[in-house]
Order: structure tokens, then C-alpha cells, then sequence
């Protein structure tokens, strides 16, 4: 069965996952700008992971097969140097328009702290600018529900941005129905150590009737797993879900999201 993984930070992953991607029936992958594993020091630094994301990843990816997209942002970890953060936004305007950039993302939360609030509403009016999608990150575990109430009143500022065109991901129990109930889509991501467990994700695709949700294993520099989204599918066949409702999660709904941009175009 083909899946999209709509959330892999596949610069940190060598080449071996993408093949093991491939085989496990990954057609599409699509790549947050996000932390590198450490600060980088200069705007220099975003622009040439930009270019990795936007012109090498997709190279990559297509040797097996797989289509790459990616979407553009400084991300909420590296937003406290408020000078960075603007010399970063201030080269998106020139990426933005490349065949495989869907969006302004992940923007979001870290620390809810001020002045990764102001990032957040400029990333925002961005988007709003250029009419892009958005994809946002909220903050992990005790953060997590406030950080998630912050972001969705910073999005209510934005009278423009229609929450159908906004994904929050990382969502868990105490936040789904918060994300959903006001329109937004939601991702659920099968993180290891701190986010959720195959088993609690589909609980909660259970719930809420599989609607506006993805899955993704957010795949990156720490304990992770690229093939987090297969592994689900194969316990949601356990827990006696149909091939056409698992087909609806792994690939219908991330292409649905996704396919509101005219470049989200699958072979």
C-alpha cells in the first residue's frame, strides 16, 4: 500500500532510509524547515539548508522513486535572536517560489516565550502574503496545551488565513479536539520518547473519525523512526481497520492538505 510520510527531516537520515521508505510503499515525502541539530550561527547557514531542502533532497529522494517537498521558516528553537529570524525570513521571498516548496513551516512554539511569539506572527503574515500554506509545530509535553492555545489565538489575528490551509501537528489527547473543533487539520506524530505511541494515535484517529488528521514520524536527528508511519498501519490492521480506511490516513488525507497548493502534483 502507498503512504506519504508529510513530515521527515530527511537531511539528518542517510540515504539507506530512503530506500527502506521505498520499499515499504512511501511515494512522497514532504520536509519542514527545522533545527539542524545545533544553532547555526548566520543567515548564511538557513540559506544553504534551504538550498539543500529545495535542490539536493529532492535529488536524492528521486533516485527511489519518492517525490520531495519542502516548506520554508526559521523554526522556533533558533526565533529568541530576533535580528537572525529577520535576516532568515527576509530570504524565503527567494525560495518561495521553487516547484517543490509548499509552504511557511514549521512554524510554531518552543518555549511560548516572547519573542518566539513575534517570529510566529510575522512567519503568519508571510504565509498570508504569498498565500502559502502553513504547517505549525507546538512545543513538547508540559508546554504543550498553552503553547497550542497561543498559536491558534496568533492565527486568529490573521483573519486571511483559512484554517483548512493550516496543520497543526504534534497534537496529542489534550489538544486534538482544540485543533479540530476550530477547523484547523492536526498531525499526530509517532515520536518514541515524547510524542505519541502508534497505539494513542490510533485511538485518537478512532475518535475523531479519522477526519482533517495525518500521521508522521517527524523523523530527524534524534531516537526516530523513518518508517513510524508503515509500522502504524500494520497495527491498525491489527486493530481491524479496513485497507480503504487506512489508504483514507496514510495517503487520501496528507494529499487533500497537501493538494491545496497547485505544486502538491503526485506521478
Amino acid at each position: 500500500m502507498k503512504y506519504i510520510e508529510p513530515h521527515g527531516h530527511m537531511v539528518s537520515r542517510t540515504t539507506d532510509d530512503y530506500e527502506k521508505m521505498a520499499l515499504a510503499g512511501c511515494v512522497a515525502i514532504c520536509e519542514p524547515a527545522f533545527w539542524a541539530g545545533f544553532d547555526r550561527a548566520s543567515a548564511q547557514g538557513f540559506y544553504d539548508y534551504f538550498r539543500q531542502i529545495t535542490e539536493n533532497e529532492p535529488k536524492r529522494a528521486a533516485r527511489f522513486g519518492i517525490q520531495h517537498y519542502s516548506w520554508l521558516c526559521i523554526n522556533p528553537k533558533e526565533a529568541e535572536d530576533l535580528k537572525l529570524a529577520d535576516d532568515v525570513m527576509a530570504l524565503i521571498p527567494e525560495f518561495i517560489n521553487r516547484p517543490n516548496v509548499l509552504g511557511i513551516g514549521e512554524i510554531g512554539l518552543n518555549k511560548n516565550s516572547r519573542n518566539e511569539l513575534t517570529i510566529l506572527e510575522k512567519h503568519i503574515q508571510l504565509a498570508a502574503d504569498y498565500d502559502q500554506l502553513i504547517l505549525v509545530h507546538t512545543p513538547h509535553l508540559e508546554d504543550k496545551l498553552k503553547g497550542t492555545r497561543l498559536i491558534l489565538d496568533a492565527l486568529k489575528n490573521h483573519p486571511e488565513i483559512k484554517p483548512e490551509r493550516v496543520i497543526i501537528d504534534h497534537v496529542e489527547e489534550h489538544t486534538i479536539d482544540l485543533v479540530l473543533d476550530q477547523g484547523f487539520w492536526a498531525g499526530m506524530t509517532l515520536y518514541p520518547q515524547s510524542k505519541c505511541s502508534p497505539q494513542r494515535a490510533i485511538d485518537m484517529l478512532e475518535q475523531r473519525r479519522a477526519e482533517r488528521l495525518w500521521m508522521n514520524s517527524a523523523c530527524d536527528w534524534g531516537v526516530s523512526d523513518p518508517l513510524a508511519v508503515p509500522r502504524t498501519m500494520l497495527e491498525m490492521r491489527k486493530r481491524g481497520w479496513s485497507e480503504t480506511g487506512i489508504q483514507r490516513v496514510v495517503f487520501e488525507n496528507p494529499v487533500a492538505f497537501m493538494g491545496q497548493s497547485p505544486k502538491f502534483l503526485l506521478a
